[in-house]
């Protein structure tokens, strides 16, 4: 059996986390920017530092594991 816990954490967080799809920190006009579909630099830094963070948090610290078949 395969564990796709990680593959699942990885692909829900790409997608909560793509700058300017759901939320935007920091936006262009205000700290939090939600659904304008714009990126920046700053942007995709912090965005890239927080799916790091959870991606840590979950797989490591609380360990998700998911097993299929």
């Amino acid at each position: 059996m395969s564990d796709w816990g990680p593959v699942f954490v990885g692909v829900v967080l790409f997608i909560l986390l793509s700058p300017g799809l759901l939320i935007q920190v920091p936006g262009r006009n205000r700290f939090f920017e939600f659904g304008n579909f714009q990126t920046s630099g700053a942007s995709i830094l912090v965005h890239s530092i927080l799916y790091f963070a959870l991606m840590c948090i979950f797989l490591l610290a609380i360990g998700v594991h998911m097993y299929l078949g």
